[in-house]
């Protein structure tokens, strides 16, 4: 291991556990990640992979399956596979929060019949909040579930599924007005519905269309898409938790595990970054001498390594918060702002160093400079950050005047 983004405290599971997915990065992910970026093909070794190492059950209880793993485990797995291809970690961050909901949420019937499935890599989970025309305003989700015998039937459109062609499985948030008397805030007639789905595009189930997927600046190789409900049927029982009016809660705690997942994303790419600007450094030569030796590059060595290891420590600060069953939302929040506000420095500090060749395709930091931008929207803009952190700490230090 480098010196920069050590934890402290972890166990001998824990370092087992990193200790393999790092070298499973190093070998199987970074020499291919370039090239599958490039062709923006979904990495299925990769993925198979991963479910032969059990990752899609990190933090599923063993009682399902799983390896009953903490949130700062899975998140410092996520920090290494973001390291080598940040598109992976996606795939793998949905199907957790999914995983979560339903751990958290879900009934006893629904956690026995998808959680053993979603540990063994053989349900894929995908979320949808977002809608075309909603952007970070949750609250205004026009989708809407209506209640018929005992099922309901779902329309709408919703906007940016990570997964929403590969998952087998959809945690889709909708307004259910029925029971909620006209009036009600808007985020107490929300409901989770469970979607189950083939794989694939077009109509995946009657009433339930994935058009195809999104052509993304970065963030490639993992599916990104819409989802069209247009008389979707889905019995009462995939009503996540058993009753509706509850969705809203229930994504949020979903998105503090994301935010925590967005964060170590953050500081796996700019520690990729950093990798390649401190080796590029020594390797190039200007005026007799590696541009490493010169203080201009030096300096941008110095506060990169400075920013690297700020953010893992905020960031493993707010998981071992929400492993301690604390509320957790300022420390996520501040995490997953400042770590994709520094990922996106250290990133283009790398760019710099490369001079010219940073801006040639065959060089690996061309890729994560596309990809940087992503965390800066995903799980919430900086802004949304910002208001969370602003308003959690005048709660906090609330004046007694």
């Amino acid at each position: 291991m480098a010196r920069l983004a050590r934890t402290a405290g972890l166990t001998d599971i824990q370092q087992e556990i990193l200790s393999t997915v790092r070298d499973f990065v190093d070998k199987e992910i970074i020499p291919v990640a370039t090239e599958l970026e490039h062709r923006d093909e979904y990495p299925q070794a990769i993925v198979d992979g991963l479910k032969e190492l059990g990752l899609f059950g990190l933090m599923i209880p063993e009682e399902y399956g799983g390896l009953g793993e903490s949130l700062l485990t899975y998140a410092l797995c996520v920090e290494e596979i973001a390291r080598g291809w940040m598109s992976v970690s996606g795939i793998i961050n949905t199907h957790f929060i999914v995983a979560y909901m339903l751990k958290q949420h879900g009934t006893e019937e629904q956690k026995e019949y998808f959680l053993p499935r979603m540990a063994a890599g053989d349900v894929r989970g995908a979320f949808s909040m977002s809608e075309p025309g909603l952007g970070s305003d949750v609250s205004a989700i026009t989708s809407k579930a209506v209640k018929d015998g005992d099922e309901y039937v779902l329309n709408g459109q919703k906007m940016w599924l990570t997964n929403g062609g590969t998952s087998t499985l959809v945690a889709v948030l909708v307004r259910s007005d029925e029971g909620h008397p006209e009036g009600t805030a808007p985020h107490k007639s929300m409901t989770t519905f469970l979607v189950e789905k083939e794989p694939g595009f077009g109509e995946v189930r009657p009433g339930l269309t994935i058009p195809g997927k999104i052509d993304k600046m970065g963030y490639k190789g993992v599916d990104t898409t819409e989802l069209i409900m247009d008389g979707l049927r889905i019995p009462a029982n995939r009503v996540l938790g058993g009753v509706t009016g509850r969705g809203f809660y229930q994504m949020m705690d979903g998105v503090e595990v994301g935010r925590v997942n967005v964060a170590a994303r953050g500081c796996g790419v700019a520690q990729r970054a950093f990798e390649l600007g401190v080796q590029y450094a020594q390797q190039r030569h200007t005026f007799g001498k590696p541009i490493a030796q010169h203080q201009a590059i030096q300096f941008k060595l110095a506060e990169m390594a400075t920013k690297v290891e700020a953010a893992h420590a905020m960031m493993v600060n707010a998981a071992r918060k929400k492993d301690s069953g604390e509320r957790n939302d300022l420390e996520a929040g501040m995490a997953k702002y400042l770590a994709s506000e520094y990922c996106k420095e250290v990133v283009e500090d790398a760019f710099r160093i490369h001079g010219g060749y940073g801006f040639s395709k065959e060089y690996e930091i061309e890729r994560l400079y596309r990809e940087a931008p992503m965390l800066l929207i995903g799980e919430g803009t900086a802004e949304i950050q910002k208001m969370i952190i602003g308003r959690r700490l005048l709660e906090e230090y609330r004046f007694q005047g």
